[in-house]
């Protein structure tokens, strides 16, 4: 039987090793699609059917959550929209992980020759010491965003399936990237991308802003060097460094624009305040830190979201999201010293946008 080689790439998306892979996969992101744009609104409904048959408004935040649960459990579509999310979940980095792992070997040799080459760096500290808050496995994935040495390449194939095909070719990211709201003197020479993952929206910001020195900061080595590869291969000039944001290696006002996308619900509540503070100075004044994140105890969300957001912290492997989610984020940033303001919305309507500029 002949070796299994890298079949290449889709664009910007690497193929899984073998077909019948990427063929399962395909299945799992309809399946997906299938449970989050048909199945979860049916869901909503029945849940809130029951709740109303129980006498429990919909529109009042203070109804408890255990109250909201007691009545979703009640509509049988739910616990079975539960074990899909679960099951599809759990089958996607699976399938993933084993289809890279067959040519892991090869995939960590090129991330070992990229390490050192151009056009942009790759910043890593041997002595760096991962807290143990950034080492869960989130989304399940397996050893998370800090522990497995494939992790950016799965994390990248896995992602696709995440988002229903809808980022494939960093379409969204793309988007994001479009809608970052510039300081009101229009002078962009350094932007930061804050928990930059596998660099999808560092390139993204590059190619919006192509003069201007770009940085992917993210608390995971498998994330940096496999962002630092892709960067390599289309000859991208961007950099990217292993750091904790609440502990930058910038100086001070060096950036223009910080730019986070989904980054503050994976963190500890206590941690929060500590990264704006180090935003808050490595932002120059007049500076944008530009925020797409989830929704927040500043927005009014139905029940079937609280239900949901609750689910998928206990079932998802998101810890920290129902602290950041019950907490006043907008408020966090102006006792961080920010003037917050709306941002701009993008497709993604679940998303909250904020630009909180430093005075």
């Amino acid at each position: 039987m002949p070796a299994l080689t890298n079949r290449g790439q889709l664009g910007a998306l690497p193929r899984p090793t073998r077909l019948a892979d990427e063929s399962y996969l395909d299945f799992l992101e309809s399946f997906r699609d299938v449970l989050l744009t048909r199945m979860f609104p049916a869901m909503a409904a029945a849940g809130h059917a029951r709740m109303i048959a129980a006498g429990l408004p919909l529109d009042d935040d203070a109804v408890p959550l255990p109250a909201i649960q007691a009545e979703f459990a009640r509509a049988p579509i739910v616990p079975t929209w539960q074990r899909f999310m679960r099951s599809q979940q759990e089958m996607m980095w699976r399938r993933t992980r084993a289809s890279f792992a067959i040519t892991g070997a090869a995939h960590l040799a090129d991330l070992a020759a990229a390490t050192s080459a151009g056009p942009g760096r790759l910043i890593e500290d041997p002595g760096f010491v991962v807290p143990d808050y950034a080492r869960r496995e989130i989304h399940l994935q397996p050893g998370g965003y800090t522990d497995d040495p494939l992790g950016g390449i799965v994390y990248h194939y896995g992602t696709k399936v995440f988002y229903q095909g809808g980022n494939d070719q960093d379409e969204l990211h793309a988007e994001l990237a479009s809608l970052t709201t510039l300081p009101g003197d229009g002078r962009v020479a350094a932007v930061l991308d804050l928990g930059c993952s596998v660099g999808q929206g560092t390139l993204k910001l590059k190619a919006r802003f192509p003069d201007a020195e770009i940085w992917g900061l993210d608390v995971g080595a498998p994330m940096v060097r496999y962002a630092h590869a892709r960067a390599v291969q289309e000859q991208v000039p961007v950099n990217f460094i292993q750091a904790l944001a609440e502990d930058m290696p910038f100086d001070d006002d060096h950036f223009d624009i910080v730019f986070a996308y989904i980054l503050f619900h994976e963190l500890p509540i206590a941690i929060i305040p500590k990264v704006l503070a180090e935003v808050h100075r490595v932002l120059r004044p007049g500076g944008t830190f530009v925020i797409f994140e989830f929704p927040s105890a500043s927005q009014h969300l139905p029940p079937a979201l609280r239900f949901m957001i609750d689910y998928d912290s206990r079932n998802n492997c998101e810890p920290y999201s129902p602290d950041f989610v019950h907490a006043d984020f907008r408020s966090m940033l102006a006792a961080a010293g920010f003037a917050v303001s709306d941002g701009p919305a993008s497709r993604n309507s679940f998303l909250q946008s904020i630009v909180a500029t430093r005075p």
